[in-house]
């Protein structure tokens, strides 16, 4: 069977959604064809000039970059510079490039997901909760001739989803009744009259931001002059998912030995901390990165420590100032092993696809 790099984007769109990236990131599909056939895959945290090289040897069709290409604007492409000599590199090869960089982070299963898992945190929340997107209730009334054209004309516009399942609605059939004017054009009965209309109420939720699609969607299918219909807010939830995580060690333990155990399963060179060694750790809050700006939220909900992948000199001062212990095995290392992961679920996705995890990719970092 064989796969396109548009619907191996897809899925990694389903996989860790572009809409819960941050607002500042480019993610998604950067480079490519989306009908291009796909036969191997690289997932790397960074396209260098060495991960291009090796992707070129090894035939790839698509890389999956944590940290995308292009990530600000660029005005001239040309091989004058080394950014600008690689991406020409990779459009001539025909290698497409697609990176879920923060939508990955944040994402349930993702890498702060995964870190909370390899360090054994249990009643694990995020730092700062999505909102849930608003959703609404249209309710339409229907007479039976109409019902399927109706129903799925609101399915195509983006209504009746819920969670994992699509096509979603109740209805109940009941009678209607109306009164047409002199000017009116009933499409059953007569004007001037009331009459009554066997029809179904028909209910489906709906984002807020597709209501006014799916409403038109629903006026063009209807065949009713004025077709009756109504909307409802409904309650909004914070979403289980967000920005960084926090939660408890199933075994509390010094930040000493907490380091030496994110050292040994990050697979890191070394790890720096900052505050007592001794200090007991309950909690622990994380973001993968340069996620310094979250250690205030993991203070906020009471963690001890807070582990993220690099952080400014004057950014671990205030941290120790208020008490807050900091664990930075450095930005490579936090991410890694989300890169890893990627390749294995995209593995198993897509068992008839080469996955390979870069071996050129390298943190830039080096300590004697």
């Amino acid at each position: 069977m064989s796969w396109t790099v548009g619907q191996i984007a897809d899925f990694l769109q389903h996989l860790a959604p572009t809409s819960r990236a941050a607002e500042w990131d480019n993610v998604g599909l950067i480079i490519g064809d989306r009908n291009h056939v796909v036969e191997r895959i690289l997932t790397c945290l960074t396209v260098t000039q060495p991960v291009v090289d090796e992707a070129v040897s090894r035939r790839i069709d698509l890389i999956v970059t944590h940290h995308p290409v292009l990530f600000r604007p660029i005005q001239k492409l040309t091989a004058d510079s080394p950014q600008g000599g690689w991406l020409l590199t990779l459009v001539r090869a025909g290698i497409a490039v697609y990176s879920p960089h923060t939508s990955w982070d944040n994402c349930a299963g993702g890498i702060n997901d995964h870190l909370a898992e390899l360090l054994d945190l249990v009643e694990v929340r995020p730092l700062r909760a999505f909102p849930k997107a608003r959703q609404l209730k249209l309710v339409v009334f229907v007479p039976e001739k109409d019902r399927a054209a109706v129903m799925d004309a609101v399915f195509a516009a983006g209504a009746g989803i819920i969670g994992n399942y699509r096509e979603c609605s109740f209805r109940v059939s009941g009678q209607g009744t109306f009164f047409g004017t002199e000017s009116a054009q009933p499409v059953v009965g007569e004007k001037g009259r009331r009459e009554e209309v066997d029809e179904w109420r028909l209910e489906v939720i709906c984002p807020e931001n597709q209501i006014d699609r799916v409403i038109k969607a629903m006026r063009t299918a209807h065949s009713y002059e004025e077709p009756a219909y109504d909307v409802y807010p409904l309650w909004s939830e914070k979403e289980r998912i967000g920005e960084g995580r926090w939660g408890r060690l199933v075994q509390p333990m010094s930040l000493t030995d907490l380091a030496e155990t994110v050292k040994k399963r990050l697979r890191c060179e070394g790890v720096q901390i900052v505050g007592d060694g001794g200090r007991l750790v309950h909690h622990l809050g994380l973001a993968c990165g340069a996620g310094a700006d979250f250690w205030r939220d993991a203070l906020r909900h009471g963690c001890d420590a807070f582990l993220t992948g690099e952080a400014r000199f004057h950014d671990c001062l205030a941290a120790l100032a208020e008490g807050m212990a900091l664990i930075l095995p450095g930005h490579f290392a936090s991410e890694w092993v989300g890169v890893q992961h990627l390749a294995e679920r995209l593995a198993q996705q897509f068992p008839h696809v080469a996955v390979l995890c870069s071996e050129a990719d390298r943190d830039p970092l080096r300590r004697l």
